[in-house]
């Protein structure tokens, strides 16, 4: 019975700290985002679309940031109001 309790406490806190991983990185990445908009809702809006299409083509972690430079360095991305400056 002490092997059961033990293994499911270890799972249970496993489990509980990859859901705090995810949750962080994501919060990370969302701010990053947000950082770039300055406050702007258009610009905010168009920042929180590129996040989302970071991660539908599966940009790595670490080149998010530089990914999302380049996309706003587009011209052909955006309307004018809507692109970063």
């Amino acid at each position: 019975m002490d092997y059961i309790i033990i293994t499911l406490t270890l799972l249970i806190g496993l489990l509980f700290h990859t859901w705090l991983f995810v949750r962080f990185k994501r919060w990370m990445d969302r701010d990053q985002a947000l950082i770039l908009a300055n406050g702007d809702p258009k610009k905010r809006a168009w920042v929180l679309k590129q996040l989302q299409e970071a991660k539908r083509q599966k940009i790595q972690y670490r080149d998010i940031p530089r990914w999302l430079e380049e996309r706003k360095k587009q011209p052909s991305l955006g309307s004018a109001e809507t692109k970063l400056s």
